[in-house]
């Protein structure tokens, strides 16, 4: 399943998550998104991202037990739109921070707090690796040199 897709699936099984467990496991699935989405883009994305998107994938190899069900991410069969994946992926990775926020805060077990706070750690430095790699495509679109076959780009006055 393509990468942006998969990011929705998370982004609306967090939102439905009506319990702890539920929130954590949707934390997990996120993090086992990011590294798989790192992986790929590691090996296949644009050079200048690879060096980031190892480190995402190394990031999200942490902060988070184990899944009750599947990883999501293993159903990860491309990207798109790399631009739209790293939104997606950055928009999911806040939500999940601001739920295990939720989650910290509410519960009485000392476990599932460290926990949650381990996972919201590693979901905040993700969302970092993401952002420093949206930062390196706006900065390669800004330095490109206008392709002259774009009409666009000749100029009409």
């Amino acid at each position: 399943m393509e990468a942006e897709r998969l990011i929705a699936t998370g982004r609306r099984a967090l939102a439905d998550s009506r319990v702890a467990l539920d929130i954590v496991g949707e934390a997990w699935q996120a993090q086992m998104l990011a590294q798989a989405i790192g992986n790929h883009l590691a090996l296949a994305g644009p050079p200048e991202l690879r060096g980031e998107a190892r480190e995402l994938s190394e990031t999200g190899s942490r902060g988070a037990a184990g899944p009750v069900h599947p990883a999501r991410a293993l159903r990860l069969s491309g990207i798109g739109s790399v631009r739209g994946t790293l939104l997606g992926l950055g928009a999911l990775l806040g939500e999940v921070g601001i739920a295990l926020v939720g989650v910290a805060c509410a519960t009485d077990e000392e476990g599932l707090y460290w926990q949650c706070i381990e996972a919201i750690d590693a979901a905040d430095e993700a969302g970092d690796r993401v952002r420093v790699m949206l930062h390196r495509l706006v900065v390669r679109e800004r330095t490109r040199p206008p392709d002259p076959a774009d009409s666009s780009a000749a100029g009409s006055f």
